[in-house]
């Protein structure tokens, strides 16, 4: 029955064969996922619990907002999944550049320093930081940067970091999942190693995490070992799927409240800024997220085996622990490249028959292909996979809200392979 359906979705029986078989060898693998998965579940439910999570939380509220309940129970909830001080979890929070944004600008002043440990951030952030010059850029505020490259074997250079630390190095940045670059993700064991070393260095420095697409995908966050700032998007992880928008800045008190200041006015700060009738999809986002980023890491894991097979490299390869949901997968052909993301936006629920074209996109030095046919636009713990055109041509695939779908898409992938000649069985 399920070859039939396969069949009928435009799989060919030697691809849905080559799959299949792969498939059967994770379970194992799929059962550990599943593990943190419930623990993570467990976490979140105590977190509804303890800050008493009702049904007046998902009342519509406008206007300044200050009588939102459910905005200021959410960021409760989101402070105990976090283990943290404070929490700022709001729709005006644009996207998960927006919330880096807001957590540096707003702890950074003008002839402070920012360092980064893992090296160059992702694309986004360079206009962000002034590495490419932007309007309203932290070096137009005089906010200098540095940056410590990893190590060939993409590990921490903890040496050169404690060299790069200067008297005015006031924040120290962490990347945790790869952005456009085939280097690993950390796990959260590796980056309290690093921050055992900042400290030792300065006890003062504020440390900030961007944890996007690693949400829930261990049992610990960076915020369980030291981060004073851990920084994501919704319509990434804690997201899962139902939230149409916003981003959250988890940490200490001080930190958020500077960010709360920085997103609205000196004076109003958290007190202001109506969620509207989001409020229900946050929380139910949040409450599903377990389950969806175990799914989307499935799929994760499903992708590095069907290809790396086939003499691609993955990064994480196929039996590596993962970190997050991200799989890399160097193409080394444009033409590769795209196809895959035919592959991907033919499999997706929205969108199935339009066809994914590299394009200039804001923010980004060079070309880059995007396929997401989602719910929600840009959702990236949607079924999705894109990158830059340019050498190696790697593809980042990520999300699927079941591993089902997830599944289906990556085995589309390999047929757009197979169909181009790019691949054979």
């Amino acid at each position: 029955m399920l070859t039939t359906k396969y069949r009928e979705l435009g799989l060919l029986p030697e691809v849905i064969s080559y799959c299949t078989d792969i498939e059967k060898e994770l379970k194992e693998r799929f059962e550990k996922i599943d593990q943190v998965a419930e623990y993570n579940q467990l976490k979140v439910l105590k977190a509804f619990h303890d800050a008493k999570v009702n049904t007046q939380c998902f009342d519509y509220a406008s206007g300044y907002g200050y009588d939102d309940y459910g905005r200021d129970t959410l960021e409760k909830v989101y402070a105990n999944v976090f283990h943290t001080e404070a929490a700022l979890v709001r729709p005006q929070i644009t996207c998960g550049t927006h919330a880096l944004s807001l957590a540096l600008a707003a702890n950074l002043r003008p002839g402070d320093e920012l360092l980064s440990v893992s090296g160059r951030p992702y694309d986004t952030l360079e206009e962000v930081i002034g590495i490419r010059p932007s309007k309203g850029s932290l070096a137009e505020y005089n906010i200098t940067y540095d940056e410590v490259l990893l190590r060939p074997d993409g590990s921490f250079d903890l040496e050169g970091i404690k060299k790069a630390i200067k008297p005015n190095t006031r924040m120290c940045a962490i990347q945790r999942s790869k952005g456009y670059a085939t280097r690993p993700s950390f796990g959260v064991d590796t980056i309290k190693e690093v921050i055992d070393v900042i400290r030792s260095v300065r006890e003062d420095m504020i440390i900030m995490v961007d944890n996007c697409y690693g949400e829930f995908v261990e049992l610990m966050e960076p915020s369980d070992v030291g981060a004073d700032l851990t920084v994501g998007s919704l319509i990434k992880n804690p997201g899962g799927g139902l939230a149409p928008m916003g981003g959250y800045i988890v940490g200490k008190e001080e930190c958020i409240e500077q960010c709360a200041f920085r997103l609205t006015a000196p004076g109003l700060g958290r007190e202001v800024g109506a969620s509207l009738d989001v409020m229900k999809s946050f929380f139910q986002g949040l409450f599903l997220a377990p389950t969806v980023v175990a799914s989307a890491e499935k799929s994760a894991i499903f992708a590095a085996n069907v290809f790396e097979r086939l003499g691609f490299d993955c990064v994480p390869d196929s039996k590596e622990d993962r970190h997050d949901i991200i799989q890399s997968v160097v193409l080394k052909s444009p033409e590769a490249l795209i196809a895959f993301c035919r592959g991907i936006q033919g499999a997706a629920p929205v969108d199935s028959y339009v066809t994914p074209m590299p394009w200039d996109m804001p923010g980004y030095d060079s070309q880059v292909i995007m396929a997401a046919g989602a719910f929600i636009q840009g959702s990236s713990i949607e079924l999705s996979a894109d990158g830059p055109l340019r050498e190696p041509y790697a593809v980042y695939f990520q999300g699927g809200l079941t591993y089902y779908h997830g599944k289906y898409g990556i085995m589309n992938a390999l047929q757009q392979l197979v169909n181009d000649k790019i691949v054979n069985l």
